[in-house]
């Protein structure tokens, strides 16, 4: 690919048209963001195009419509992995009478059927046909282009719905090349082969370090350092994750009672207008993200526990599954605080729901996180950005945030394949990072104390504190940390430095 694609269309506006959804976004004045993938039709061969995180689909001549609304939805859910915000914005601005006729003319058409299933899902109008009566059943998604969930039959279309969610909330994810690799991956077989043949005891210290430091980064990330007892109520928290059940609203409310300073404690869901910022030269705020208006929360969270549910316990891959919970969760923000620690909580509840952890045994994601906040930022931004153009805010008197339009939508049907792909490449970040470090730490740590013990019969607090010193130093004390141990003979420092390198080579 030459520098000139990476930068602006690869196809100049005189050589190319829109078609598919590119072409119903722009023709129907459709206010949702752009599709990931537009398809345009080109001089030349069948290709494709990577534009940064976005692709262009080039198909040659042949492949043109008669410029009909119906012809390029067949185009779409024929070819396309498409867009549902920008297919049910399409469906909603369109005549029925046009599914209508397309539908008698092709009453067992797969494309006509899925078209049909569709406009009555997503719009809740029903058209004027009569039910499916034979056929085959066709998928609503196709599982080549999309993650799908388990079947549930349509029996009036006869399509079997394989969508994440429903009316009220579904994300899309496309399968692209780069989550099918990460797929293949198989992180859950690498963290258990890596604990393999660890002795119980080492397990047990390393998991109860790891809800320490899971616990720490993700308050970290909120700039925030907890005290004791906040700490110890996010590791219970965690501890119980497996249990949780996040289709139970009280059982929510209680979580984010229990890692926020108990005065911001929610005794509901928010019912005031929040945004995400920053405040600029100390007077003025730059507004991030503005979150759902407070009047669509209570759907939206009974939409997303259903979504949640169905993810979960619906054959989705667990990391996609985690990704699609979490992710949502954090952009309805249905709390005025601990939305974000919530949002990575969620995380651990579903890959330990779905055993996707070797047990008692957490990914400390957060500090993969932390680890590269830049990137956790860009990819929350690629869902806050592109949908802020189509809200109408205005501030107030009072400096807040006013909603003056429709913004529902917006947060119901987006693209989620960004947020799958993130959250793979965390998960098997820590796995190779922080699962192999803190268990070969503590092995080793274990191999040292014994031999270092055996030189000097020293209490073990003083033998631990020797032994971290000397491990955080290539094996031995540093000039400054010596004189914490002056009791000690320069020949028995020695010997006990010898002893630690010999576990930290072993």
């Amino acid at each position: 690919m030459n520098n000139r694609s990476r930068t602006e269309n690869p196809v100049s506006n005189q050589e190319r048209s829109t078609i598919g959804q590119s072409w119903l976004r722009r023709e129907l004045g459709l206010a949702v963001p752009p599709p990931a993938v537009e398809s345009y039709i080109v001089a030349g061969a069948r290709r494709t195009r990577m534009h940064g995180t976005r692709t262009w689909e080039l198909y040659p001549r042949q492949y043109a419509t008669d410029g009909s609304i119906v012809s390029h939805l067949r185009f779409a859910l024929r070819h396309e992995a498409f867009d549902l915000a920008v297919l049910v914005s399409a469906l909603k601005a369109i005549q029925a009478s046009e599914l209508e006729a397309w539908v008698r003319a092709e009453p067992t058409g797969a494309f006509s059927r899925r078209a049909w299933f569709f406009y009555e899902t997503f719009t809740g109008r029903e058209l004027d046909l009569d039910d499916v009566r034979v056929g085959n059943y066709v998928n609503a998604l196709d599982p080549k282009k999309h993650v799908v969930a388990e079947r549930r039959n349509s029996r009036r279309h006869r399509v079997a719905d394989n969508l994440l969610g429903d009316r009220g909330l579904c994300p899309m994810i496309r399968l692209t090349q780069r989550l099918m690799d990460r797929m293949d991956l198989r992180v859950d077989e690498s963290a258990r082969a890596l604990i393999k043949g660890y002795d119980p005891l080492i397990l047990a210290r390393a998991a109860n370090y790891l809800y320490t430091k899971e616990t720490r980064s993700s308050f970290y990330l909120e700039g925030e350092t907890p005290n004791a007892s906040r700490t110890e109520r996010f590791i219970a928290a965690l501890k119980a994750a497996p249990d949780f059940d996040p289709t139970d609203m009280m059982a929510l409310i209680r979580l984010q009672g229990e890692i926020v300073d108990p005065r911001y404690a929610a005794t509901g869901l928010r019912e005031f207008q929040n945004f995400v910022g920053a405040t600029v030269g100390g007077f003025r705020e730059e507004v991030n993200f503005i979150c759902p208006r407070p009047e669509d929360v209570p759907g939206l969270m009974d939409a997303w526990m259903k979504l949640t549910r169905r993810v979960v316990e619906g054959g989705v891959d667990p990391v996609v599954a985690a990704a699609v919970a979490s992710f949502t969760f954090v952009f309805i923000h249905p709390f005025e605080d601990g939305n974000g620690r919530i949002h990575r909580f969620l995380m651990h509840h579903v890959l330990a729901t779905r055993g996707y952890c070797p047990p008692a045994v957490l990914f400390p994601l957060s500090a993969a996180i932390l680890r590269d906040r830049r990137s956790y930022d860009a990819v929350l931004e690629s869902f806050s950005r592109p949908i802020l153009e189509f809200i109408q805010w205005h501030w107030t008197a009072e400096r807040e945030i006013v909603v003056g339009n429709e913004t529902a939508d917006l947060y119901r049907y987006y693209d989620a394949t960004a947020f799958a792909e993130y959250l793979y490449d965390r998960v098997d970040d820590t796995v190779r990072q922080d699962l192999a470090t803190e268990f070969r730490f503590i092995a080793v740590f274990d191999r040292a104390f014994e031999a270092v013990r055996e030189i000097v019969d020293m209490p073990d607090r003083r033998v631990s504190l020797f032994v971290r010193h000397c491990m955080q130093n290539g094996g031995r004390l540093s000039v400054k940390k010596r004189k914490r141990f002056s009791e000690l003979e320069h020949a028995e420092i020695a010997a006990m430095e010898a002893a630690v390198l010999q576990a930290m080579r072993h």
